[in-house]
């Protein structure tokens, strides 16, 4: 029978400081537990853990008097009689003991587990032990959960939630693994029309499915009533899942919907996403910084055309990256020229970037305009502009340091 122990502040006492004992004493301390390492030699990892405080380390052989208070002993030098004796001591006090030697010879075994959010599963084995089989098993279990395919919805009722998820790029799989596991447990997904989407074909059916997204000139939910939405369905006892493209807080609004939560007495998290911004150029082989090139990033929205100032970082040698800009790509050329940029200073265009509608424009800061009319950019697209952004820039910073 497998039984959930809430070790937080209780006793523990490790008896060994081998590999096993060490690998024992830092999840007991991952668990909050107060742990007392016995033993006359440590490994390193421990040896760093005592000196931090983190646990206690007694240097000599165990004694009868160091399980006295103890929740739970781990046996497991490597003296399979000292571990023998270890759990004798244990029974005698009805103290719950794992002996690393031969678990048949204790009541108690430590679950292969694994934990993910507010949810821990464990693997042990009946019989004869077999903890590598059993970690197999484990982390075999642990993927199926981290790539969303177990609905994770509770089921009993609780207070609602509202958490902001930044699904990436757009490409399914560059969503973080907690980004995964909250879709997962969403009741609920107000949905915007960039990121990674497509994964909203995995929910179950009963999942309710919001379409907010907004796209050029066309915003068919404002701000403020997808704030009242998402405090709306979380007063109900749901989890909700604003799912937003990049980053929630690289020009996703993110900041304005925690607060209106907040106002509300809604609990709110936020769980980051890998922003477009600097993820769709790394993926077109336009690194945003490069040692020698470019030290410095500025990072600017398109929607009301360049905010003074930011072009002129180019003339220094930094690295613009634009996002929302294909309406007001004129606006940032004539801000850089006003600015004396290089009118031959590169720049990239990457449309529907990480996704299988990629495509990648590369001109100079004097033909790009003309270069995107004629070639019908459009959004979404991220727009680079600096040295960095020359074709096959990458390619030849590489070649350049293979020696023949």
């Amino acid at each position: 029978m497998l039984v959930s122990l809430d070790m937080t502040a209780r006793r523990v006492v490790v008896v060994g400081a081998g590999a096993v004992g060490t690998r024992r004493a830092r999840a007991l301390v991952d668990a909050g537990a107060d742990v007392l390492v016995v033993s006359p030699f440590a490994t390193p990892e421990i040896e760093a853990l005592s000196s931090r405080s983190e646990l206690e380390w007694r240097e000599r052989t165990v004694h009868r008097s160091d399980i006295d208070g103890a929740w739970l002993v781990v046996a497991a030098s490597d003296n399979p009689v000292a571990n023998s004796d270890v759990a004798s001591w244990c029974e005698a006090q009805r103290i719950w003991c794992v002996n690393a030697s031969d678990a048949k010879l204790t009541p108690a075994r430590m679950a292969a587990q694994s934990t993910h959010g507010d949810l821990t599963f464990g693997v042990v084995s009946l019989g004869e032990a077999d903890p590598r089989r059993a970690v197999r098993v484990r982390d075999s279990l642990a993927r199926v959960v981290d790539d969303g395919e177990i609905d994770l919805r509770h089921v009993r009722p609780r207070d609602g939630r509202v958490v902001l998820v930044g699904s990436g790029p757009g490409a399914l799989d560059l969503i973080t693994v907690r980004g995964m596991r909250m879709l997962a447990e969403a009741d609920v997904v107000v949905t915007d029309r960039l990121g990674a989407t497509g994964l909203l074909s995995r929910l179950p059916s009963e999942v309710e499915i919001i379409d907010v997204g907004k796209s050029p000139n066309n915003h068919p939910v404002p701000q403020h009533e997808i704030n009242d939405l998402l405090v709306d369905r979380a007063s109900k006892g749901l989890t909700v899942v604003r799912l937003k493209g990049g980053d929630p807080f690289v020009f996703g609004r993110g900041g304005e919907e925690i607060h209106a939560c907040l106002r509300a007495g809604v609990a709110v998290e936020m769980v980051p996403g890998i922003s477009s911004a600097i993820s769709v150029p790394g993926l077109a082989g336009v690194p945003v910084t490069q040692r020698g090139v470019a030290a410095t990033v500025v990072i600017t929205s398109g929607h009301a055309g360049p905010e003074d100032g930011v072009m002129g970082v180019l003339k220094a040698g930094a690295t613009v990256v634009a996002l929302m800009a294909v309406g007001a790509l004129e606006q940032f050329v004539a801000a850089a020229r006003e600015e004396g940029v290089d009118p031959r200073l590169p720049v990239a265009i990457i449309e529907n970037g990480s996704t299988p509608r990629e495509r990648i424009t590369h001109a100079t800061l004097g033909d790009v305009s003309r270069i995107a009319d004629e070639t019908g950019v459009k959004p979404p697209a991220v727009i680079v502009f600096g040295r960095v952004a020359l074709e096959g820039f990458l390619a030849s910073e590489i070649a350049a340091t293979v020696r023949p």
